[in-house]
């Protein structure tokens, strides 16, 4: 457990209420997860949760808040519960191809449009838009803020940390599994000793390689 007393839910449904009380019958939250790391992909993830009083899920937060433990018990609910949710990928080749905000996008926006039934608004993390015909409404640090946004967190960090682990089985040299490519000292140390892998992105990466190419790595 996290060691705090659940958020109790009903105290994260400002936004969805409002969008509710404007004639929304279904309220989608959209958010990512691994814009900052130095390796592997960024997950994006859209949730509708029912938001009924019966049906609310007690303890949903800023994935970042919760022990990894927690993430998972609610990750599970969120699935059960959900009416429909989606979790997509792009790799790190996307990512240095269009650039990591770019690809953020694109990833939520695949998020989106696979939800059915199809909401009558989504509600994103952060303060970009994206390519769909839907009403949107950005909330910075919404993931903390609205109860859909934090659902979709805590669906896209838990997918995302599982990746990482199965990418460690392929590369473990560099510890995927424990800082998920974050650059924590670890991930450098590893990458100085072994050079860069093919799931590192190498936009986020641009002094590795000149580090080597001037003899240093």
């Amino acid at each position: 457990m996290s060691g705090r007393a659940p958020v109790p839910a009903a105290d994260k449904l400002f936004f969805e209420r409002e969008m509710l009380s404007l004639g929304a019958e279904y309220v989608a939250g959209a958010d990512e997860a691994g814009r900052g790391p130095l390796a592997g992909p960024v997950v994006c993830a859209a949730v509708i949760l029912p938001l009924d009083r019966g049906a609310l899920i007690d303890g949903i937060d800023d994935s970042k808040k919760l022990k990894a433990e927690e993430r998972e018990r609610l990750a599970a609910l969120i699935r059960e519960r959900a009416l429909s949710y989606a979790v997509c990928e792009e790799d790190n080749e996307t990512i240095d191809r269009i650039n990591i905000l770019e690809a953020t996008k694109l990833c939520m926006k695949r998020a989106v449009e696979a939800l059915s039934p199809e909401p009558d608004v989504v509600l994103i993390d952060g303060n970009f838009r994206i390519a769909v015909s839907l009403p949107q409404r950005n909330i910075v640090k919404g993931d903390a803020l609205s109860y859909s946004i934090g659902a979709a967190s805590i669906l896209a960090k838990v997918y995302r940390d599982h990746r990482m682990e199965e990418l460690d089985a392929l590369y473990p040299q560099y510890g995927f599994a424990r800082h998920k490519g974050y650059g924590t000292k670890a991930h450098t140390d590893a990458i100085r000793e072994y050079g860069l892998c093919k799931i590192h992105r190498r936009t986020f990466t641009k002094k590795f390689w000149a580090d080597r190419e001037s003899g240093g790595l």
